[in-house]
């Protein structure tokens, strides 16, 4: 016998029709829950009125990107960060590691990726003394296409002219995103003599050091456009770090990049 007849099943739906609430049908005619909400998802999707898939925002293609926070989450990216999507994952991520010691620039870096991503939520995944500032999104490919199969050091490492024209706008911000992931500002010592007598002397140095012959490039060459001296510094015959070590150089470093926190 059944129970909830097609005589019921009309009586539902046209409460329902009338902005019933789905619980207050069900009390009123003694019928599950469960059976009024499939009753108005089947009678909402005859008559194509049931929501599509969302669509999501790509903020490069479809709104107002904003250029300071992208152009240091490049930085960032570019260092510390890769992007994956393997089969168990409907929606690829960008994970940045950051070390546990600068909690400030987690932070910051989340901070950026919600900038960039509005729509989207930001996560922290623990590792061994690090942290994987993370966040999913389907337009990561359009926001990063250096992404690609491979390290990224053994693949080409270009940017593509817009990127080249955030970058160009806002130069201390993707420094500060290369630095945060590849650098950093220590002080480095070197003896002298001083009236006859050898005294040690100790001076602060910004370092960046990565592998990819692109990605010191894109470094240096936005040093040159900011006026910052610069110079290599070989690690078994090969120009793997970047020095800047100039007394002015390191002040305009310190009052734009600054150290980790």
């Amino acid at each position: 016998m059944n129970l909830h007849g097609t005589e019921m099943r009309q009586k539902a739906l046209t409460l329902l029709r009338g902005g019933a609430r789905n619980a207050d049908v069900a009390r009123k005619l003694n019928v599950p829950a469960g059976t009024i909400s499939y009753w108005k998802h089947m009678d909402r999707a005859k008559r194509g009125e049931c929501p599509g898939a969302h669509r999501s925002f790509c903020p490069r293609c479809d709104g107002d990107l904003d250029q300071a926070a992208y152009s240091y989450l490049l930085g960032l990216y570019l260092g510390d960060g890769h992007i994956i999507q393997n089969r168990a994952m409907k929606t690829p991520s960008l994970s940045i590691t950051c070390a546990e010691s600068w909690p400030g620039l987690m932070d910051q870096c989340e901070n950026a990726m919600r900038t960039v991503l509005p729509e989207n939520s930001v996560c922290r995944v623990r590792r061994k003394g690090c942290r994987e500032v993370k966040i999913y999104s389907k337009h990561l490919w359009c926001l990063f296409p250096q992404h690609g199969p491979g390290r990224k050091h053994e693949r080409p490492i270009i940017l593509e002219p817009w990127q080249q024209e955030i970058v160009d706008a806002h130069p201390w911000d993707f420094v500060r995103g290369l630095i945060h992931s590849d650098g950093c500002r220590h002080m480095n010592w070197t003896t002298r003599m001083v009236g006859g007598v050898r005294k040690r002397y100790e001076y602060p140095r910004y370092w960046f050091t990565n592998l990819s012959d692109d990605i010191r490039c894109l470094y240096t060459d936005t040093l040159d456009k900011l006026g910052i001296d610069w110079t290599h510094c070989t690690r078994a015959g090969k120009h793997y770090n970047i020095s800047v070590a100039r007394r002015a150089s390191v002040a305009l470093m310190d009052a734009r990049v600054g150290p980790k926190y």
